[in-house]
């Protein structure tokens, strides 16, 4: 497949990876991403957006075997993938990674249930497929020229997450590559550079995942079916910008996943952090603040950060407000992030004195850290954070009982403490070398 340049080298790697076992500790990164995945869309699987994509997929894609999580209700492939990958991202508590600035795991791992679901697939077989998934998709995400959010590179993840399982041959894996790439959700307006005039509006589309693990299985089918793509499409190098040494699954991307404590974008997690460390040490009254400034990176800026938002997903996407409702209620406001958030006044009256700015210096360790100081003006003194990154991250990364943790919080208002620990126990069990029961289980309500 060299002849095919870049893109070949893709398809070399699908086919060599999902013939060998996955290495130790890409096998836990695995886990550790199953865990968090399954709580976000437990968390998410009420949320309005997420009853509509299922719903749809129901009437669409029609009635079938594969789970739809936690739902109670079963549907196709691509119709459970559809719906899982949509409560997965609705509450943005899904894994993300630094490399790609986006969020691999609500695509892979949906799309891999359910084709697994299909395919009889052994417990080895999935994991290959998660961590090809997780090493294409952050590859080709991180080669983009200009800034795409995750839908317009996670297709391809998905396209080589099923192909994995599917055992599908080289040539028509180019094919399926080829057309998931060129197939996928533009979000131009959602991705454009700043300043956005006017910034986009927050929506249930938010990054176009689940459109884009409806296309990679699509464009599987059809390459299968025989439909072409144009499989130069990595060698533009107009959009994609591949380092001369380039080489896939040599440090696998899965294993620096990082995850998440709040329930909005990864850009608000440091002055979140930030802001709740200066007001703990100094014994702030909130009530007494009058400015909070936080430090932060480009990235930071470009999302919309509206002080008066007007659904769930405006509030994910602003700094000054998850800052000023997670100062007035505390942290647990925000995992999971509910409808009560909104319209309160005494958090928009402190949004407003929330001032985010650009730091240079933190700016240069972006994408790869998101640093932030805060600094807070109460009482007449004013009162400066440490400079902070998130927790979560991989190289501060979350232990297996504070996921765990993470999975009991997020899930508390839609699941039994009975239901929650059962999953839980599932899940340790899939870690320990059975993943049948933990199948099973994802089909009740």
């Amino acid at each position: 497949m060299n002849d095919l340049g870049m893109l070949g080298r893709v398809v070399s790697y699908v086919e060599a990876a999902r013939r060998i076992s996955a290495s130790d500790r890409a096998r836990e990164a695995v886990f550790r991403c199953i865990i968090d995945l399954l709580g976000a869309a437990a968390a998410g699987v009420n949320q309005p957006g997420v009853r509509a994509v299922r719903s749809t997929a129901l009437a669409t894609m029609g009635a079938g075997g594969v789970p739809i999580w936690f739902s109670g209700a079963s549907s196709t492939t691509i119709g459970a993938a559809w719906a899982n990958s949509a409560a997965a991202s609705a509450l943005d508590l899904d894994d993300g990674h630094r490399l790609a600035r986006g969020h691999p795991g609500a695509a892979v791992i949906p799309a891999a249930f359910a084709v697994a679901a299909n395919t009889g697939a052994s417990l080895d077989e999935i994991i290959n497929a998660i961590v090809i998934g997780y090493e294409v998709g952050v590859a080709i995400g991180a080669a983009r020229t200009s800034y795409g959010n995750t839908g317009t590179w996670s297709a391809y993840a998905v396209a080589a997450t099923a192909a994995a399982l599917r055992r599908t041959p080289s040539d028509i894996l180019a094919h399926a590559l080829a057309i998931a790439g060129e197939s996928a959700p533009n979000q131009l307006f959602a991705s454009a550079p700043t300043p956005r005039l006017p910034a986009p509006e927050g929506s249930d589309v938010k990054e176009g995942i689940p459109w884009s693990v409806v296309t990679g299985l699509i464009a599987l089918n059809l390459a299968e079916a025989g439909h072409t793509g144009p499989r130069n499409i990595l060698d533009s190098v107009r959009h994609y910008r591949f380092a001369e040494d380039f080489r896939l699954g040599a440090d696998p991307h899965i294993c620096k996943a990082y995850f998440k404590l709040y329930a909005c974008c990864r850009h608000i997690h440091a002055p979140l952090d930030a802001m709740l460390q200066v007001i703990e040490q100094n014994a702030i009254d909130v009530s007494t603040i009058d400015l909070m400034e936080v430090e932060t990176t480009n990235g930071a800026l470009r999302i919309s950060n509206r002080t008066r938002p007007v659904n769930i997903i405006d509030v994910q996407y602003s700094i000054p407000y998850c800052l000023a409702l997670a100062a007035l209620s505390g942290p647990q406001v925000l995992l999971p992030l509910m409808p009560d958030a909104l319209g309160q006044e005494g958090v928009v009256k402190l949004a407003e004195k929330v001032n985010p700015s650009l730091n240079m210096d933190f700016d240069a360790r972006f994408p790869a850290e998101t640093p932030a100081r805060v600094s807070i003006i109460a009482d007449g003194r004013r009162f400066v954070s440490e400079v902070t990154t998130p927790k979560g991250e991989a190289s501060n990364p979350l232990s297996w009982d504070e996921l765990e943790a993470k999975f009991r919080a997020a899930t508390r208002m839609v699941l039994s403490a009975a239901r929650q620990e059962d999953v839980l126990k599932r899940i340790r069990t899939a870690r320990a070398g059975d993943m049948s029961a933990l199948m099973t289980s994802l089909v009740s309500s």
